[in-house]
């Protein structure tokens, strides 16, 4: 019986529409790593372009290719952490599908860890001889503050936080895989926030090629989920990061809410029940387009499913309105303090409310 050999390296590619990408890819890999044992694992959230099929292809010719189709969910820093559990190389490497990260860089990567006493070499846009593509303000401005948010949190002199190029041995993903948070698209920062021990890392100097094909996923949404992801590493894991999320913009409702009825009751001289309804629909109308836009993206609901999603939360968020004032009423009656009787409600409310609309209004689609 031959015995299968295990591979030393794996690159985890996570994909979401880059199918005219991969095969490129896939190609200048092969070129890359010849003389070492490697397979490229390719985690697809369910890509409309075809992107999955066109790598079932690819692997048919190249048994080094391996695909991980995820239905109902997507996530950069979830699927890179579901491939590189899905390999039993003691040597992992995460990289882009977008051919922007030099994948020439990858044998000295390999190189460095098995001869030095390091756990992760990172590919660096910022360090001496690193570079990055033209940029524009907008993208610029974002990297800059996301790298400096992100050196306050792990307190570790990394030079580029943000890279989604680097290496690492695998046995540092499996002393801290239970505390990831998964969440966003940053998990080498998510690995050193969540390490027990400060990680040992070089930095090695590349250029950020322009994206060739398809388009880029750096947008607002990204940015948030970067900010939820550390939140979440303040405040430790007890607390998902859907519900901070959720909980952010319930506090933005207030501020929206306010302003309506204002401008209903004071304004256009409605009375204040007339007033009090519009600003609550308003209300619920804006947390549901902001929670479908952020909290939920990678569940985000369109066309006739935004109807039904919206009136599913409208319904959901009444009655944690009800819940809301039916607690704090209670609580105010027995211990006749209003701070803590308020503050009691809003919480059951909150908690109704996500709780609810997590299950009815953002479903995830059953797999075919």
């Amino acid at each position: 019986m031959t015995k299968c050999r295990t591979p030393v390296l794996a690159v985890v590619i996570p994909t979401y529409n880059e199918v005219e990408n991969v095969p490129i890819l896939v190609q200048r890999l092969e070129q890359t790593l010849a003389g070492i044992d490697w397979e490229l694992i390719f985690v697809d959230d369910d890509s409309p372009d075809d992107t999955a099929q066109r790598i079932r292809e690819i692997a048919c010719e190249h048994p080094q290719v391996r695909l991980l189709q995820r239905i109902g969910r997507r996530g950069l820093s979830s699927a890179c952490i579901e491939g590189m559990l899905a390999t039993t190389a003691p040597y992992l490497a995460v990289m882009d599908a977008d051919l922007q990260h030099d994948e020439l860089l990858l044998p000295e990567m390999l190189l460095r860890l098995q001869r030095e006493p390091l756990d992760l070499v990172i590919g660096s846009r910022y360090v001496t001889g690193g570079q990055v593509s033209d940029w524009d303000a907008q993208r610029a401005s974002m990297s800059q503050l996301a790298t400096r948010l992100g050196q306050h949190l792990i307190k570790a002199d990394v030079k580029d936080p943000m890279s989604g190029f680097f290496m690492l041995r695998a046995g540092v993903l499996h002393q801290c895989v239970r505390g990831l948070s998964g969440v966003g698209y940053k998990i080498l920062l998510d690995l050193f926030a969540t390490y027990p021990r400060p990680l040992r890392f070089v930095e090695l100097p590349y250029r950020f090629r322009p994206r060739q094909a398809g388009e880029s996923k750096l947008d607002e949404a990204v940015l948030w989920e970067y900010l939820l992801m550390l939140i979440q590493k303040w405040i430790g894991p007890m607390i998902p990061a859907r519900f901070i999320a959720f909980s952010l913009i319930g506090g933005s409702g207030v501020f929206v809410h306010m302003l309506v009825l204002w401008v209903s009751f004071k304004a256009l001289d409605t009375s204040f029940l007339v007033g009090q309804s519009v600003a609550a629909l308003v209300a619920m109308t804006t947390n549901f387009f902001l929670n479908n836009l952020f909290t939920y993206s990678d569940m985000r609901l369109r066309g006739w499913d935004l109807l039904r999603g919206w009136l599913s939360f409208v319904a959901a968020c009444s009655v944690g309105a009800l819940a809301n004032v039916g607690i704090a009423s209670w609580i105010f009656e027995v211990h006749s303090f209003w701070v803590l009787s308020a503050l009691a409600g809003i919480l059951v409310g909150a908690v109704w409310n996500y709780a609810v609309t997590a299950v009815y209004t953002w479903k995830r689609p059953k797999a075919a």
